[in-house]
């Protein structure tokens, strides 16, 4: 266990490396007023790496076990109803423990106090819940994938269109941060299952795309609470709170105001997995024992990476946001943001270790033809430009929708012309890429960028409308980058098979030459004594 957590330690660090350095550059262009703040970066910083590190390590030994288990177990029953409600509520109490979820609805809350942060972790994950059901039906019924992605985003836009312009950032940001280390693997082994069980083709396609579905449940749910909130409040918003990740709160204080929050969060999944693994499983006393001390690690992981957000880690993103602003700065120096934000995109996507999983998976897949070094950078260039396609929209502050409408519009068409299997791997991919950093260092720094932004113009515009959108740009450009690997390897496929053809066809003429293969030296209708016949 020591040398796994140290391993897990190691690689949280790699991942974090690029942010550090970034924070390095920006701190010494712009040094901190007041000494001790430094020492809440460091202090925040450690507790991020460690905590996470933590989870991880948790993770593998209870949480991610006992979800292979249960959605294992699901393959017993033959009664589609109680699949899909189980299916629902999984999803639903696997989501609530994401980290990254947890951070954004706090973000969110601090600046829209009529917005309840456990009440939105809440109905995002009831959206997950939902999503899972639909992919479920779909695996069963054997349902294309392209025509359910095509139905569940026109309903989305659908109801953007209704939804108040400050909750649409935040319904495709509260999607993207869903699917992460948690409700992943649940959802990925409920998938594996059914499918195995309940699918005709017994192919890829059917448990691909599981996560892909199940992410727009949030966006929908969430455009939906607008609506509802919209309309109590009588069709308008009440004002917002200024946004400010600072705390005087110490370390300690922070941790036991977290402590109950976490447990919210993780002990739900818990508590619904006991009766399986007693009753239906049946599981040994020692493996059961094993399993609920792991649940230990995974707590208190959580509350330190939390803590640590609150203290310091959210207070440098904060931070570099605002000292692009500064009054000595020369007038364009606001758009150096591009580049920084360009930079961290693509540097944290190539460290992170769910995308070199992403990579090798599709290497195995299409038999080598697609390297796992071209998927890691060909995602970590769509990050990098999401990134800053997401601190350009902040600081023209154009409206998300001029965005996020073409880049899915793309999306969605590409659809047509890629191969099954690449559709429902590039929308799984989507969560893979916006993890608890995400959260964690850029969400605060592209909301301290809408913040000087709103000061430098009077604070017209809504900092809830122009800082959120960063996670829904980073969760749609690999939809773009995958599928576009999915139509070359069938390019490349389909040559492969041509010249396979072309190749057999050689083989088969030099081996029983055609009739008409010496033409050209006699009349066939001449006998050998060059009479006609």
């Amino acid at each position: 266990m020591k040398s796994k957590f140290l391993q897990t330690v190691k690689e949280t660090f790699l991942s974090s490396l690029p942010l550090a350095v970034i924070v390095i550059i920006c701190l010494c262009i712009s040094p901190l007023n007041n000494p001790t703040d430094y020492l809440k970066i460091i202090v925040g910083y450690v507790c991020v790496v460690l905590g996470q590190a933590m989870f991880l390590v948790g993770l593998e030994t209870s949480i991610l076990p006992i979800g292979r288990m249960v959605g294992g177990s699901f393959a017993k029953y033959n009664k589609l109803i109680f699949i899909l409600c189980f299916g629902f509520v999984f999803g639903l109490l696997a989501t609530v423990a994401e980290p990254a979820l947890s951070v954004l609805a706090k973000q969110i809350s601090s600046i829209m106090p009529l917005v309840n942060s456990t009440l939105f972790i809440w109905i995002t994950g009831t959206g997950i819940g939902i999503g899972v059901a639909i992919a479920l039906v779909r695996i069963v019924k054997n349902i294309n994938i392209k025509w359910i992605f095509a139905i569940l985003y026109a309903l989305t836009f659908l109801l953007v269109i209704f939804s108040p312009n400050e909750f649409i950032a935040l319904a495709f940001d509260g999607s993207g941060a869903t699917t992460g280390d948690v409700s992943v693997p649940f959802i990925l082994a409920l998938g594996l299952g059914i499918s195995a069980t309940f699918s005709k083709s017994k192919t890829n396609d059917d448990s691909l795309g599981i996560i892909g579905i199940a992410s727009v449940g949030p966006i929908i749910a969430v455009l939906a609470y607008g609506i509802i909130i919209k309309a109590i409040n009588g069709g308008t918003l009440p004002p917002e709170n200024a946004y400010d990740m600072s705390t005087t709160k110490g370390l300690g204080d922070i941790v036991l105001g977290n402590m109950l929050d976490v447990a919210l969060a993780v002990l739900p999944i818990v508590l619904i997995s006991i009766p399986f693994l007693i009753f239906l499983l049946k599981l040994p006393k020692k493996t059961f024992l094993k399993l609920m001390l792991g649940v230990i690690p995974v707590y208190l992981g959580l509350l330190v990476f939390l803590s640590g957000i609150d203290f310091g880690f959210g207070f440098v993103g904060q931070y570099i946001g605002q000292i692009f602003f500064e009054e000595s700065r020369p007038e364009g120096f606001k758009w150096l943001l591009l580049i920084v934000g360009f930079i961290l995109g693509a540097a944290i996507t190539v460290s992170e270790p769910a995308v070199t999983v992403l990579g090798e998976q599709i290497e195995a897949l299409t038999n080598g033809h697609i390297k796992k070094m071209t998927i890691r950078i060909t995602l970590a260039l769509g990050i990098g430009v999401a990134s800053l396609l997401s601190i350009l929209k902040i600081l023209t502050e154009i409206n998300i929708l001029y965005f996020l409408v073409p880049l899915y519009a793309i999306a969605l068409i590409m659809m047509i012309f890629t191969p099954k299997l690449f559709v429902g791997l590039a929308f799984d991919s989507g969560g893979v890429t916006g993890g608890a950093l995400t959260s964690a260092f850029l969400t605060p720094l592209t909301l301290s960028i809408a913040r000087s932004v709103a000061e430098a113009n009077g604070g017209e515009m809504s900092i809830l409308t122009n800082g959120f959108g960063i996670i829904s740009f980073i969760s749609v450009t690999p939809l773009i980058a995958i599928q576009a690997l999915g139509i070359i390897y069938n390019i490349r496929l389909k040559r492969a098979e041509r010249e396979a053809k072309a190749e057999s066809f050689e083989e088969f003429k030099d081996l029983v030459p055609l009739p008409n293969d010496n033409k050209d030296d006699k009349n066939p209708t001449e006998s050998e004594d060059g009479e006609n016949e």
